[in-house]
């Protein structure tokens, strides 16, 4: 669904913000510090999780966790109110209806990417599992209510490791919750990595396609199968009690990507075709979502784009018919745009300004 219009109040640098879009892509310039990510941030709170930034709620506030902030969207014929009251949990409200965070996820799909992510094919595989799960969360919403509910498990049975406590009853209870969740979470992101392939495939881009895998890290985390989970987990109490921590499952799975005839590992290629790599799978992401309408929030995208690469990337936005947020230093960024997106200049401390 598109984003028709936005209204912050006392979040992160914006006292106050109103913001209405026409379903174009918008392109924010502005100089640094001006507020233009937190515009983008603010968007990427209408869905599950803590947004862009992974920032908790209090630090979201503009003057601090003890005065709190509110989001107000209009989605569609939907009207959303995300908020986090002093020192409180975020709230979601659609229609004046109290909702889960869930539910956004079900209402608009956003896809991000952020400068911190050019680091995603070098970094941690932490990195590229918060990436996939990203992904998998714009397929299958209910993605989350598994992750959580495998975390949750995971923790008390860490728990039960540390403690040295060896009753087998307690373990078979929690290694059962996390066979089953751990085995869903594991198809979901196969899922995902399908459509994704599926989404590059005969496309016309001018990103190079990445051959993706699910990889299993040190803990069998490719597993699919609950029985095959939960007979692992038995197995390795002992060499888990010694760690103090569970070392096999659905938390240790890593995302593979790879390029070419060659089969180049993107970790080994060029920063810049690290890149066009990265921007490949959003492209593709929102690609496979064609039919939802995704919302694509792309931070500072054109910065380490040569003139083309950004020109093609504008195209396939356009193309896509997707409702596509940019951000840059500058407007000479988003020429290729020109006529075919809102612009808005962001300056502080006078605020939002548009031209046609």
């Amino acid at each position: 669904m598109t984003l028709r219009h936005l209204h912050l109040t006392q979040f992160r640098s914006w006292d106050r913000l109103e913001l209405e879009t026409d379903g174009r892509p918008v392109a924010i310039h502005g100089p640094n510090g001006a507020g233009k990510t937190n515009i983008l941030e603010a968007i990427s709170m209408l869905s599950p999780g803590r947004g862009m930034r992974g920032a908790a709620p209090g630090d979201q506030a503009r003057r601090g966790p003890d005065v709190g902030w509110q989001i107000r969207a209009g989605i569609g014929e939907y009207q959303v109110v995300t908020r986090a009251p002093p020192g409180q949990p975020r709230e979601v409200m659609i229609d004046d209806k109290p909702a889960t965070q869930i539910a956004l996820g079900r209402l608009m799909r956003v896809i991000w990417l952020t400068p911190a992510m050019d680091r995603l094919w070098t970094d941690a595989p932490e990195q590229r599992r918060r990436f996939l799960d990203r992904v998998t969360l714009s397929f299958a919403p209910g993605h989350a209510e598994d992750a959580l509910g495998y975390e949750k498990a995971m923790r008390e049975r860490n728990r039960l490791l540390r403690d040295e406590v060896r009753d087998a009853g307690w373990y078979r209870a929690l290694e059962s919750q996390m066979a089953d969740m751990g085995a869903a979470m594991t198809r979901n992101r196969q899922d995902a990595i399908a459509r994704i392939t599926a989404a590059q495939e005969g496309a016309e881009t001018g990103f190079p396609a990445a051959r993706l895998v699910l990889l299993p890290g040190e803990g069998a985390a490719d597993d699919p199968d609950p029985a095959s989970i939960a007979a692992r987990l038995a197995d390795t109490r002992g060499r888990d009690m010694a760690a103090g921590r569970t070392l096999t499952g659905a938390h240790r799975a890593d995302l593979g990507a790879s390029w070419g005839p060659q089969d180049m590992p993107a970790a080994l290629s060029s920063t810049g075709e690290q890149k066009a790599l990265l921007l490949s799978l959003i492209l593709a992401n929102a690609r496979a979502l064609a039919a939802e309408g995704p919302v694509l929030l792309l931070d500072e995208v054109a910065a380490h784009l040569d003139a083309d690469r950004r020109a093609a990337l504008y195209d396939e936005i356009v193309a896509l018919g997707a409702q596509a947020f940019l951000t840059g230093t500058g407007p000479e960024l988003f020429t290729a745009l020109d006529g075919r997106a809102q612009f808005l200049a962001v300056t502080r401390p006078a605020g939002i300004s548009e031209r046609a």
